[in-house]
């Protein structure tokens, strides 16, 4: 039996702290499950991609020995960004394609990405990975597979610049944050027809210059500094493996995602009328009502880039989104989540107006707080949530939505509990009208969760 760090093995993916939770030895097993599970689905070949972290390299030799040894085709196409993991397997053909990345996290950590015959894996899907680690169950071939480079880097830029056309030149600036993105970016958005003002845009997986995490304001400041001080129009910027993405207007608001998603939206529903939109419990309650009035149907689902993903699949959503910036976009394109494309595509539609941040700034908006975090241990968030989903009673609250957490909808706004998949907090976030009505649906919270667990602290 292989003795290996559970932990590492999250909701979405796997991610854990390099030469501890997760070593070469580590990543080979991981390999040989993967190679395991794509051989059972019929698989023969696995594109394997990196992001810049320093352990990247070691990583990906031991992942592909690992798959190699189960008779899998390993096709290698570099440091890339996650997104053209999922390209390559579907240009290629192999239908499977493996991105080691450790994402916004910081550099002491990596990660692994999956997606295995067309399905991105997620929760049990991840567990039976871990299963078959443990029990050494692995499919052994006669003779190791093949092993090969591919550069994937002219196919992506030309699919993206044959299908994205700007109605006029702009000048933007961009911040890669010294992630993966770097490698490809400047040159897709020049070939799209920019003027780039470049920050950070070279690799460095010890990230220098700030954290490569466009959800977090304080890593946009750049940005924002760059946009006050040029006559760029537009800022975007992309997380550690480019498949989140940050925007910023000319006068240094951010447009958070589930605005960014507003506007996708009504740009894809005029071209896919009736489609369903998804998005995830921690979005803002003015999305649904904008997808209603812009003809689609909306659906409110967990958080979670695979899971998103599938529920696509299975509703054949036309373009999603969550919170964190992940934006899934399948009009036009394959429907994973890529921040360069969500950037050709937000400059498409915005270089139709002469001042390019109107349609960003004319989106609806609301007063909402930035995502809170409760710390806690190990194992507590989610037995506190499952607790309160069947004891937990809030003051006039017009719905209860149980899916992922506790979201509480009231006359004016929202607040928001759930636990993460990926770390041992609960996620608080709250939305309404007015600041007033903010602070007293915070305090409805507050009686309910300090109820709960009243020796930890909340964090407002």
């Amino acid at each position: 039996m292989n003795t290996i760090a559970t932990e590492i093995f999250k909701a979405y993916d796997i991610r854990g702290i390099v030469g501890k939770s997760l070593t070469a030895e580590v990543v080979e097993l991981i390999g040989k499950a993967l190679g395991t599970e794509a051989v059972k689905r019929g698989g023969t070949e696995i594109v394997v991609g990196r992001d810049g972290r320093l352990s990247g390299p070691v990583f990906a030799k031991a992942l592909a020995r690992g798959m190699q040894s189960t008779g899998m085709h390993v096709i290698d196409i570099g440091v890339v960004a996650t997104p053209m993991v999922y390209f390559a397997a579907i240009e290629l053909g192999a239908r499977s394609g493996v991105m080691i990345t450790g994402s916004h996290n910081p550099p002491d950590y990596n990660g692994i990405k999956m997606v295995i015959e067309g399905e991105t894996l997620a929760l049990d899907a991840i567990q039976s990975l871990l299963r078959a680690i443990q029990a050494n169950d692995f499919t052994v071939a006669p003779s190791p597979g093949g092993y090969r480079t591919h550069n994937i880097s002219d196919s992506y830029v030309n699919r993206i610049v044959d299908d994205v056309k700007l109605k006029r030149k702009m000048k933007i600036v961009m911040d890669c944050g010294n992630g993966s993105p770097a490698v490809i970016a400047a040159r897709l958005f020049s070939a799209l027809g920019c003027e780039i003002i470049p920050l950070y845009c070279d690799v460095d997986g010890t990230f220098p210059n700030h954290h490569p995490d466009p959800s977090k304001p304080e890593n946009l400041q750049d940005v924002i500094r760059a946009l006050s001080e040029t006559d760029a129009e537009i800022g975007i910027a992309f997380d550690g493996d480019g498949d989140r993405l940050g925007v910023v207007t000319k006068d240094g608001e951010i447009i958070f995602p589930d605005r960014q998603l507003m506007l996708f939206a009504a740009d894809v529903l005029s071209r896919a009328p009736g489609g369903t939109v998804i998005f995830d419990v921690k979005c803002s309650r003015n999305l649904a009502p904008w997808i209603r009035q812009h003809g689609g149907v909306p659906l409110m689902w967990m958080t979670g880039h695979s899971l998103i993903k599938l529920k696509m699949k299975e509703v054949n959503s036309p373009i999603s989104g969550e919170m964190s910036g992940h934006i899934f976009i399948k009009e036009r394109w394959y429907g994973f989540d890529d921040a360069l494309y969500c950037g050709a595509r937000l400059l498409e539609i915005v270089s139709q107006f002469a001042d390019a941040s109107a349609p960003l700034k004319a989106l609806p908006d609301a007063l909402s707080t930035p995502e809170l975090n409760w710390k806690l241990a190990e194992g507590e968030p989610h037995a506190i949530i499952d607790a309160l989903k069947k004891t937990a009673a809030f003051t006039n609250a017009a719905e209860v939505i149980t899916i992922d957490g506790l979201r509480v909808e009231y006359a004016d706004g929202f607040g928001l509990a759930r636990a993460s998949n990926t770390t041992p907090v609960i996620v608080l976030r709250f939305e309404a009208d007015t600041a007033a009505g903010i602070e007293r649906i915070k305090e409805d919270f507050r009686r309910v969760l300090q109820g709960a667990k009243p020796d930890v602290p909340l964090p407002y």
